[in-house]
């Protein structure tokens, strides 16, 4: 377990290190970021969120909290609550002057405050997603190897993202940062064990967030992403997922 632990989290820790000399282009975006994000998203439609049902009943025998009783579905609110904190961070990030992806943009300051909460925002979402390496529903070696595959991908599209914001200061600090944090994370799961609940709530911000930071790269018209390759993202891994 340790080894393929150690084999996962070098992969994910090399496409931070290194997708921002593969080439990608943002416009017309790249078929690779297109396909990154259509695996993303199946990744969290067919096999994440059937894993929510189960969190669901659990939490729902053991919450004790009075704040969280009145939610029917507690799980779905916290991947609710991931997609609207990464849609509030990337509007935040738009509109500030630091962003190289609004060249129309005018600021009459050059505010770094927005940088450093996007990053921050991007360290604890990599730090819960290394700490999945450990701890997730499905401990299995071939669940493993579909995370790492799916998280891989889904690291392409959101370090171009940050990249394509805030390109030079992103290189040299911000994707350090982000690393730091993923493996932070990932030695965090080594001696700390969250009760399975709390596994269920975090998992279900980062499927919110991944589903969040695939579609703001995916869906805006000036991006002229390639339908077939995401499309082609999606069949594949479903079908992988489907036939497994």
């Amino acid at each position: 377990m340790f080894l393929t632990s150690l084999i996962s989290i070098t992969v994910l820790i090399l496409v931070h290190l290194f997708v921002s000399r593969l080439g990608l282009s943002g416009i017309p975006r790249s078929k690779w970021l297109s396909l990154g994000g259509g695996i993303s998203v199946t990744y969290v439609f067919l096999h994440v969120l059937p894993e929510f049902a189960e969190y669901q009943e659990m939490y729902t025998e053991h919450a004790a909290s009075p704040l969280l009783s009145f939610m029917e579905h507690h799980i779905y609110g916290f991947a609710l609550l991931g997609l609207v904190a990464f849609y509030g961070l990337e509007r935040a990030a738009m509109r500030s002057s630091q962003t190289e992806r609004e060249p129309h943009n005018d600021h009459e300051e050059h505010d770094t405050r927005i940088f450093w909460i996007h990053m921050f925002s991007f360290m604890v979402y990599n730090g819960i997603i290394g700490y999945l390496l450990w701890w997730r529903e499905d401990q299995s070696t071939l669940g493993l190897v579909y995370y790492v595959l799916a998280m891989a991908f889904h690291f392409m599209v959101t370090d171009f993202g940050l990249y394509e914001h805030y390109r030079e200061l992103y290189r040299r600090r911000g994707r350090w940062l982000v690393v730091a944090a993923l493996l932070g994370g990932w030695l965090l799961g080594l001696t700390v064990e969250i009760e399975e609940i709390h596994i269920g709530m975090i998992f279900a911000f980062v499927a919110g967030g991944i589903i969040m930071n695939v579609l703001k790269e995916e869906l805006p018209e000036e991006r002229k992403s390639n339908l077939w390759a995401f499309l082609t993202g999606v069949a594949v891994y479903a079908a992988l997922l489907i036939a497994t």
